[in-house]
């Protein structure tokens, strides 16, 4: 998309986003600049809200102004590596991302920053970099102990080392259905399970085993500063009552 052509898209984009959700918001920025990832090679940002908060006991848009910016460099390299790349679709979930983290910061938190924080980490797991195993939680809570990290899904089980060993399948819920996938070898102190099999299919499914410990456990760690023992494994779902959920 030329440069003319995706300014005139990103201003729709934005315009198109109601006036009560842009208040605070100065306006949209496009440039042409590509902006790399500072770490990770072949990740560039798409765009940026530019906050500034101004010194006051009123949070509001009157002390905490925005400005968005989409950088159009950046969308013609990640085009070039992705064939099926749709240059609408991703200006207009930008838009909105960054507006969102506008309104985040007037309400006085930052979900989408957690969110941004959980990619980063995934993206360097997929790279074999160092990252946090503890990323998931940063992610979009989808109910109890359940995240999504773009589309990325994580269901985290907290089980004992006893009933690891004593058990056979690990049982979980999906779509309104109970599935099992055979235990692996080991427990570890965060396991990541990708489960392929269950119905609909997502895109990606994995569950995270967590050993439960005790309290003197986890101070002893901190004290040692021990890190957690990650492991990574596959597995295939089954339904557990078949009878129960959807054909």
């Amino acid at each position: 998309m030329k440069f003319d052509v995706f300014q005139r898209t990103a201003e729709a984009a934005f315009e198109a986003i109601p006036s009560e959700y842009r208040v605070g918001i100065d306006g949209l920025v496009v440039s042409r600049e590509a902006l790399p990832h500072p770490e990770l090679p072949d990740i560039w940002t798409l765009g940026m809200c530019d906050t500034e908060s101004y010194p006051s006991d009123w949070v509001g848009p009157e002390t905490t102004r925005s400005v968005v910016i989409l950088y159009w460099g950046s969308f013609r390299n990640l085009s070039r590596l992705d064939p099926d790349f749709d240059w609408e679709a991703e200006i207009h979930e930008t838009v909105e991302h960054e507006v969102r983290h506008h309104l985040e910061w007037l309400a006085g938190h930052d979900d989408l920053g957690d969110v941004d924080y959980a990619m980063d980490e995934s993206f360097k797991r997929a790279d074999g970099q160092a990252w946090d195993p503890w990323f998931f939680q940063k992610g979009e809570p989808l109910r109890r102990r359940a995240y999504a990290v773009e589309d990325q899904l994580f269901i985290e089980i907290e089980i004992a080392e006893d009933e690891f060993e004593a058990g056979d399948d690990l049982v979980f819920e999906w779509d309104g259905r109970r599935w099992g996938v055979a235990k692996p070898n080991e427990l570890g102190d965060l396991h990541f399970v990708w489960v392929e099999g269950v119905v609909p299919a997502p895109r990606s499914l994995e569950l995270v085993l967590v050993r439960r410990v005790g309290w003197w456990d986890r101070v002893r760690r901190w004290v040692k500063g021990e890190g957690p023992r990650v492991l990574e494994s596959e597995g295939h779902a089954t339904p557990v009552d078949p009878q129960s959920g959807p054909a």
